[in-house]
């Protein structure tokens, strides 16, 4: 036991410990994924998320030096994030054909997403930060935690209401669209990417091409429309006296 305690004292002040111990637990939890049939209720990110943090509780890990292992994951999002120009510029024909819907959609959407949310926690009695934090759920965290501290909101809470959106979206949408009838990948894609940003997005890559393509077009989208909603959205509450 005490060369034990010896060896993880050395590898716990290791960065590269913790970025192992990551890939590690999200290859097993894409192993999981498929072995159930890529069920939406075991998405890698979810379960992922869920074991990581049990590790950390159990090995009393402070969430900083977990950090400074992983980091350079975090570093990777941006160059993903660029990357997904690639799909979209395929569908470039079909972007030009149906790019009036999309926009229709795109507005009502993200105008629907975030007043519905605040008048939700208004009535089940949220604070005004709380409100704040809420509102760009729907856009992806970067944008979303931007906003939030700009408006003086919580941005840590903020990044949680981002990957509840899109960890719920994601498992909640293909039944949903599937009741619906709704089965073109160019509209299933982009309600994907419009109410569940990056996880929908990286389910819809998974599915097909097209799908893919159009969720990255959708999340970046609802990223820039919420950034321009907000601030007329924050003069609307204010002037309804609910933030």
């Amino acid at each position: 036991m005490s060369d034990f305690f010896r060896i993880w004292v050395f590898l716990s002040e290791s960065p590269l410990l913790w970025l192992t111990v990551t890939l590690c637990v999200y290859v097993a939890s894409v192993s999981v994924y498929r072995w159930a049939g890529s069920t939406p209720f075991l998405l890698p990110v979810l379960t992922s998320v869920v074991a990581l943090v049990i590790i950390l509780l159990l090995t009393r890990t402070p969430y900083p030096v977990y950090f400074e292992g992983a980091q350079f994951i975090h570093f990777l999002i941006g160059p993903a994030t660029v990357a997904l120009a690639i799909p979209l510029f395929s569908q470039i024909k079909q972007l030009r054909k149906h790019w009036k819907p999309l926009c229709a959609a795109l507005l009502i959407g993200t105008t629907v997403a975030m007043i519905s949310t605040a008048l939700l926690a208004w009535a089940l009695g949220g604070s005004s930060d709380m409100i704040i934090s809420l509102i760009p759920k729907s856009a992806t965290m970067p944008i979303a935690m931007a906003l939030v501290e700009y408006f003086g909101g919580q941005p840590s809470l903020a990044a949680v209401s981002v990957a509840i959106t899109g960890i719920s979206g994601t498992i909640v949408a293909a039944p949903i669209l599937n009741a619906l009838g709704v089965h073109k990948q160019i509209t299933r894609g982009f309600t994907f990417g419009l109410a569940a940003h990056a996880i929908g997005t990286a389910r819809s890559l998974q599915i097909h091409e097209r799908a893919g393509a159009f969720a990255a077009l959708g999340m970046g989208l609802t990223g820039v429309m919420t950034a321009v909603l907000m601030p007329a959205v924050m003069y609307l509450l204010r002037m309804m006296g609910i933030v």
